[in-house]
């Protein structure tokens, strides 16, 4: 059995497998703050369900090179709430931009005639 890794290492495409041990999906985004080390979820996609699915972190059990594994079984991650795009918490502006044009987006002024 491969030695367990850290959230940080999780990628997209990373194989998600439930209690059972069956594969039943791939990671398609890593939710957390990297900066406070804080591990809030992922979204899951596959061909069991439509639309992504969240699993709360609470749901990671182990996590090692290429796969999450979770703590609840097929029908528990069938079950879970369907993924939503989180807010945009932080606007990244070019450093190229004017001050003047920094200072309208940071107003939420850019674009607007």
């Amino acid at each position: 059995m491969p030695d367990p890794v850290s959230w940080f290492l999780i990628e997209p495409g990373w194989k998600i497998v439930d209690a059972g041990g069956d594969e039943i999906g791939k990671v398609d985004e890593i939710l957390g703050d990297s900066n406070a080390d804080i591990f809030d979820g992922l979204s899951i996609s596959s061909s069991l369900f439509p639309r992504t699915r969240y699993a709360p972190a609470e749901l990671v059990g182990t996590i090692e090179e290429g796969s999450v594994h979770l703590t609840v079984d097929r029908a528990a991650v069938e079950g879970l709430d369907e993924f939503k795009e989180p807010p945009v918490q932080e606007r990244i502006t070019s450093e190229s931009s004017s001050a003047f044009r920094r200072m309208l987006e940071r107003l939420g002024l850019a674009g607007r005639r």
